[in-house]
């Protein structure tokens, strides 16, 4: 194992630039669903209307019809942070101009807000994840990941927790645009990040940038084994996703109070997240992607048996908090290691498009397969279910020697990641040099 220093993956200035633009990518994210939910209920919205708002989320699945824009065309910062900033300051006038809205008596300009919001997250959520992908070299992508990751969750603290406890001591507009100025840290990460440095032409037409993407892959991959990567990512988080859909009916029917469940879940279980994702970034540092998929995965079905444990024990404070630390941790792991290997599957020359396909691929497994999940479990019990969780994740750890044997650092249909960098000064030349417009 030809593992890197940790402390140098760690104390890297992207790393510090990937924590800020974490944070930049999860502010958005409950301003159009929790905390706009709280503020339309403060001012008596019926709950049907409510729910509809839900529909505001549709961008997130949907960028990857937009990405190939941001592999196509390089702005004036740079052909990753130009998109960024574009995005961050279309959301600083977005999640400001919410201030402006009354939910009482504009329910359609409203709407059309919390849109707006969602599209420009999205697509900033598809620019910075290119950008993460670009930057890091293949043992530095857990690290890059879980330290995102951790600057992510902090932003939803601070709008799920945060801005309810504002929101007590001022109206719900002056909220939103106190909100809105925090996009400012983004902003300044931004400036701060390095730009990678292209070692190949952009997409020429928009036409490429759509077509081309797809084709890379498959002549990278083969037809065969890019199609078992595909059902991979289908597959490898699907236990986990099982078990975390009907996680919250079960404790509540075993017996567990709801201020039980949101304290242990929302504290513990974030904060056992947080420290999972990080080691998971170390190990992958020291250890290679290959080896984390097989050691997370199997880590991930067995932590499904805690649950499995609990449901047969019963109602049991002490064990239900084992349950969420074990579960969260590798829910971390799994986090910094699953998303060193799908930005392993980009080329730097498509990885805006690329990365969103992928990470569209793993939705329908979180989204939909799940979906079924309920029935199952009244059909046949929580002990029973929660076994079935456990199964369900061995077909994805089968499908791992046929592209990441273990005696292998990187899976071997990854793309070609060098991690290399200019000064973020020299972003705009960068991009002149690779061939893009600027």
């Amino acid at each position: 194992m030809n593992g890197i220093s940790v402390t140098r993956v760690f104390g890297q200035r992207k790393m510090l630039a990937l924590l800020l633009l974490g944070f930049s990518s999860g502010l958005p994210l409950y301003l159009t669903s929790r905390t706009l939910q709280a503020w339309m209920t403060s001012e008596n919205v019926d709950l049907a209307t409510i729910g509809l708002f839900s529909l505001a989320a549709l961008p997130y699945s949907f960028k990857f019809l937009w990405a190939p824009l941001l592999d196509r065309y390089v702005p004036f910062l740079g052909r990753r942070r130009g998109w960024i900033l574009i995005m961050q300051i279309g959301l600083i006038l977005a999640i400001g101009a919410m201030s402006l809205q009354d939910p009482r008596t504009g329910l359609q300009l409203l709407a059309i807000n919390a849109l707006a919001i969602a599209l420009l997250s999205a697509t900033q959520d598809a620019a910075i994840d290119a950008y993460r992908t670009d930057v890091l070299k293949d043992r530095e992508m857990g690290a890059g990941a879980a330290i995102w990751v951790v600057g992510y969750r902090i932003a939803l603290i601070v709008t799920g927790a945060l801005a309810f406890l504002l929101a007590d001591r001022m109206p719900w507009p002056m909220v939103y645009v106190l909100l809105a100025l925090l996009m400012l840290i983004g902003i300044a990460a931004t400036f701060f990040a390095p730009e990678p440095r292209l070692q190949h032409a952009p997409p020429q037409t928009l036409a490429k940038a759509v077509v081309e993407p797809f084709r890379e892959f498959f002549d990278r991959a083969g037809i065969t084994k890019g199609a078992l990567v595909l059902l991979f990512i289908v597959l490898y988080k699907l236990s986990d996703y099982l078990a975390q859909a009907m996680a919250t009916p079960f404790l509540l029917q075993t017996g567990f109070s709801q201020t039980e469940v949101g304290a242990i879940q929302g504290g513990i279980g974030l904060a056992s997240t947080i420290v999972g994702a990080i080691a998971g970034g170390a190990l992958v540092a020291w250890i290679g992607i290959n080896r984390s998929l097989w050691v997370f995965g199997a880590l991930q079905a067995i932590s499904n048996l805690m649950y499995y444990f609990l449901s047969i024990i019963g109602q049991s404070t002490p064990f239900l908090i084992l349950t969420m630390i074990v579960e969260n941790f590798c829910t971390g792991l799994v986090t910094a290691g699953f998303t060193a290997f799908l930005m392993s599957m980009c080329s730097v020359q498509y990885s805006a498009t690329q990365y969103a396909l992928l990470s569209a691929v793993m939705a329908f497994s979180r989204d939909v397969l799940v979906s079924p999940s309920g029935a199952i479990a009244e059909a046949v019990g929580w002990p029973s279910f929660f076994l079935i969780t456990l199964a369900v994740g061995i077909p994805g750890l089968l499908l791992l020697p046929v592209f990441a044997p273990w005696n292998r650092d990187r899976p071997t249909v990854a793309a070609t990641h060098t991690g290399e960098t200019v000064a973020p000064s020299d972003g705009v030349t960068a991009a002149r040099e690779s061939g893009g417009e600027a």
